[in-house]
C-alpha cells in the first residue's frame, strides 16, 4: 500500500479533465512542466516550444492545458513550491513565477505519493506494481478526471542485466500504468515498457503508449544533421560528442552504466540515419557548478568530393528542463487524446519527440510530417 495517506480532499480536481501522473514528480522536468502549465493557463507566458499549440493541431481536440491535473510518484519529499523557487533562483523559471503559481504547485504536491522501491523495501515486484497502480487509480477517482497519462521523467537507470531477478524500477511503473488502465509515456532512456516481461501485457492492453528518451538537445541536432550528410552523399568518417551538465542528470549520468543507457539513443540516431555508426564516442561529464544548464559539443569529420576532408562543429548550450517541459506537455495531451479516440498500442507517429522511438523514420523532418498526420487522424475522430 502507499506509504502516504491520502488527503481528505484535493483542490486540483477537474471533472472530465486529464490526469498527468509523473514518475519523478518532484524533479526539475516535472516541476517545470507543472509550473509552466499553470503559467500558460493563466496567460502569464506564451506557449514557446509547445508544438501542440501551433496551428496544425488546432482541430485535433486536444485537452486544454487548463484541464490538466497533476500528481505522481517520487522518493524525495522536497515540496514542489520549494523546488520551483530553487529553479527560479537558477534561472530555469522566470523571476516571480513560483510565487504566481504557488497554489497550483501546492495542489499538485498534495497528489504526490512515495514511490520506490526504497532501500529497505521488502515488497515483491507484483506487490510494488499493485501499490503503484492503486495510487494512480485513486488519483484518477479522487480528482474526477476522465483519464490519466503516466509519464516517466525520473533519472536514467542502468540497462538491466538479461538475467536480473527483478524488474527495473521504470518497468514496475510501466506495468502499474497498464494495470491501472492508463496511457504511458517514457521520456527517459530507462527500460520502461521495453522489458520482455511486459511484452504480452503491452500487446493486450487497451491503452496507447510512446517512448523512449526525449529528444531535446544534442540528439535533436543529430537528427537534423545526419540526414543532411546522407542526402548530400557526404561520407561521415567520425562523429564525437561531449556533454557537460550538472543538476540531477549530471549526478545520475556520472554512473557509467546509466550513461551507457543514455548514449545508446544518441548513437542509434546516427546509425539509423547514416546506415552505420561512425567512429567516435559520446562523453558525459558531471559538472555540479553548471546546475540545471548543460553544454553539448559535437565534432563531425566528413569527406567530400575528390576526398576533400572537412569538419563540422556544433555547440548547444541550454537548460534541459526548459527544453523538455513543453514536449512533456505536448505528449500528455497527444497521448490522452489518443486514448480518448480509442487508439491503442505503441505510437510511432510520436517519434518526433524521442531518441529511440517505436518505429518510423529516424529523420526529424520526416518525423514531423508523421506527427502532423497523427494530428489529422485525431481531428477526424473529434
Amino acid at each position: 500500500m502507499s506509504q502516504h495517506a491520502e488527503p481528505i480532499a484535493s483542490s486540483s480536481g477537474r471533472a472530465g479533465g486529464t490526469g498527468v501522473w509523473f514518475i519523478g514528480a518532484r524533479g526539475s522536468v516535472a516541476t517545470t512542466a507543472i509550473a509552466g502549465c499553470a503559467a500558460l493557463s493563466a496567460g502569464l507566458c506564451p506557449p514557446t516550444g509547445m508544438v501542440t499549440e501551433t496551428e496544425p493541431f488546432a482541430a485535433a481536440a486536444l485537452p486544454a492545458l487548463s484541464s490538466l491535473v497533476f500528481g505522481g510518484h517520487d522518493t524525495v519529499d522536497w515540496a514542489l513550491p520549494k523546488r520551483a523557487e530553487a529553479l527560479a533562483e537558477q534561472g530555469v523559471l522566470p523571476h516571480g513565477l513560483a510565487r504566481a503559481v504557488h497554489g497550483e504547485l501546492a495542489a499538485a504536491d498534495l497528489e504526490i505519493r512515495t514511490g520506490g522501491p526504497l532501500a529497505d523495501d521488502r515488497r515483491t515486484d507484483d506487490e510494488l506494481i499493485t501499490a503503484f497502480a492503486a495510487d494512480i487509480a485513486a488519483f484518477t477517482h479522487r480528482t474526477g478526471v476522465a483519464r490519466t497519462v503516466v509519464i516517466n521523467v525520473a533519472s536514467t537507470e542502468p540497462a538491466p542485466a538479461h538475467d536480473a531477478p527483478r524488474l527495473p524500477t521504470s518497468s514496475l511503473y510501466a506495468a502499474a500504468a497498464l494495470r491501472a488502465g492508463c496511457a504511458y509515456v517514457n521520456f527517459t532512456p530507462s527500460t520502461g515498457m521495453h522489458h520482455p516481461a511486459l511484452a504480452q501485457a503491452a500487446l493486450s492492453s487497451e491503452v496507447p503508449y510512446a517512448g523512449r528518451d526525449g529528444k531535446t538537445g544534442q540528439t535533436l541536432l543529430r537528427a537534423v544533421l545526419a540526414p543532411m550528410f546522407s542526402q548530400r552523399a557526404l561520407e561521415v568518417r567520425a562523429w564525437s560528442g561531449t556533454n557537460l551538465l550538472g543538476g540531477g542528470d549530471g549526478a545520475a549520468l556520472a554512473d557509467s552504466a546509466a550513461a551507457a543507457a543514455k548514449n545508446a539513443g544518441k548513437n542509434r540516431v546516427l546509425q539509423d540515419n547514416l546506415g552505420s555508426l561512425p567512429q567516435g564516442q559520446v562523453h558525459i561529464d558531471d559538472v555540479p557548478a553548471l546546475g540545471e544548464w548543460k553544454t553539448a559539443w559535437d565534432h563531425v569529420a566528413f569527406e567530400g568530393f575528390l576526398g576533400s576532408r572537412m569538419i563540422l562543429q556544433t555547440i548547444w548550450q541550454g537548460c534541459d528542463s526548459s527544453l523538455a517541459a513543453p514536449l512533456v506537455l505536448d505528449l500528455a495531451r497527444l497521448v490522452a487524446r489518443a486514448h480518448e479516440a480509442r487508439i491503442t498500442g505503441s505510437l510511432p507517429e510520436l517519434g518526433f519527440y524521442f531518441k529511440d522511438p517505436d518505429g518510423g523514420s529516424p529523420a526529424l523532418a520526416e518525423q514531423y510530417i508523421s506527427l502532423l498526420g497523427f494530428a489529422t487522424r485525431l481531428a477526424a475522430t473529434a
